[in-house]
C-alpha cells in the first residue's frame, strides 16, 4: 500500500516567544514491513534542522528558533509503502516458558519494567489474570487474549484523558483514547513477563468520512524470540496490517514524543494538530528522497 502522510503541529503565542528548542519524532522508519520513499520536515520561522537516531533507534530531528515569533509550525511530510499483510511471516507459538529462558528475553529486560506511564502496580496484574483465567496459552495467543480484554473493558471517549494519563488511571477510568489503550495493554502483558513496547504512528482509514479528525495513532510490539517484535492494535482489537505506518518505538508515550520542546515567554494559546493520510497512487514510482 502507498501512502502520503502530511503531519502538521502549529502552537499559537499569547505573546512573543523565544530561545525555543525542540525535537520531533516524525520520520517513518524503514524496516521488514514498510519503505520510507520520501520525507521532507518544513519549520516556521524557517531554520534548518539536524537529525540523529536515539537509543531506541528512532529517527529524531532537533531544532532551535532564537528569535522571536508569536507562532511556530512544524510540517512533516512522508510517503511509506507497506508490505502486503498476506505476504508477511506468520507469528510462531511460543510458550511462556520458552519466552522466559530466551536470551533475547535478556536483551529487552527493559520493556519488562517499571516506565513513567506504566508503573506495574497489582491492578494491571490483576486485569491481567483475569485476561487469562483460562490458564496461559502460546505468548502470541496471551498478547491477544489480553488485548481483546482491553477492548471489551474500554470505552473509546476522547478528552476524558490527558496527555499525563497513566496505565493505571486509565485503567480504573476504563475508557480513553488509542494512548491509554496501548499503555494499560503495556502493563498486562509486562505484569505476566512478556516484553512490550510502545508504538506511535499513523493508521490509514479508507472509510474515513470527509468532516472527520484524523490523528496520529498508537499500538503496542510485543518480542517473539525466533520472530522479533509483533504488532497488535488493542483500540481495533486487531494485528497492525499494511494500513499502519510505523514512527517510534520507546518503553511508553515517554519516549515516542512527537513534539517536544521548550521555550521562554508569553504562554501556548493554541495548539493545534493535524493529521491527513492519503493513498498516494505514484508512490510505486517515487524514488527514496529524505530532506529536512
Amino acid at each position: 500500500m502507498h501512502l502520503q502522510i502530511r503531519h502538521r503541529t502549529s502552537f499559537f503565542y499569547a505573546g512573543p516567544a523565544k530561545e525555543s528548542f525542540n525535537e520531533v519524532r516524525l520520520q517513518p522508519m524503514d524496516d521488514a514491513h514498510q519503505t520510507l520513499r520520501a520525507f521532507g520536515l518544513t519549520i516556521t520561522p524557517h531554520c534548518q534542522p539536524r537529525g540523529y537516531h536515539d537509543l531506541y533507534g528512532n529517527m529524531v530531528h532537533y531544532f532551535e528558533v532564537p528569535g522571536a515569533h508569536e507562532e511556530l509550525v512544524v510540517e512533516a511530510s512522508s510517503i511509506v509503502d507497506t508490505a502486503p499483510t498476506a505476504g508477511r511471516a506468520e507469528v510462531p507459538s511460543i510458550t511462556a516458558s520458552e519466552l522466559e529462558s530466551s536470551p533475547e528475553r535478556e536483551l529487552w529486560a527493559e520493556f519488562c519494567a517499571n516506565s513513567p506511564y506504566v508503573p506495574l502496580e497489582v491492578e494491571l496484574w490483576r486485569a491481567a489474570q483475569d485476561a487469562l483465567a483460562e490458564g496461559r496459552q502460546d505468548v502470541w495467543t496471551d498478547v491477544r487474549r489480553m488485548a481483546s480484554h482491553v477492548y471489551q473493558l474500554f470505552t473509546y471517549r476522547p478528552k476524558v484523558t490527558g496527555i499525563d494519563t497513566r496505565a493505571t488511571d486509565a485503567l480504573r477510568l476504563r475508557m480513553g483514547v488509542c494512548q491509554d489503550y496501548a499503555h494499560v495493554l503495556l502493563g498486562l502483558c509486562r505484569s505476566v513477563g512478556i516484553p512490550a513496547r510502545y508504538v506511535s504512528g499513523y493508521f490509514y482509514n479508507p472509510q474515513r468520512q470527509p468532516d472527520e479528525i484524523e490523528a496520529s495513532h498508537a499500538w503496542v510490539e510485543v518480542l517473539i524470540p525466533g520472530y522479533g517484535w509483533a504488532a497488535w492494535d488493542p483500540t481495533h482489537d486487531r494485528a497492525a496490517d499494511e494500513r499502519y505506518v510505523k514512527i517510534a518505538t520507546g518503553r511508553d508515550y515517554t519516549d515516542i514524543r512527537p513534539v517536544n520542546g521548550t521555550y521562554r515567554g508569553a504562554p501556548t494559546r493554541e495548539l493545534r494538530v493535524e493529521v491527513e493520510v492519503r493513498l498516494a497512487a505514484d508512490a510505486a514510482l517515487a524514488p527514496v528522497v529524505r530532506e529536512t
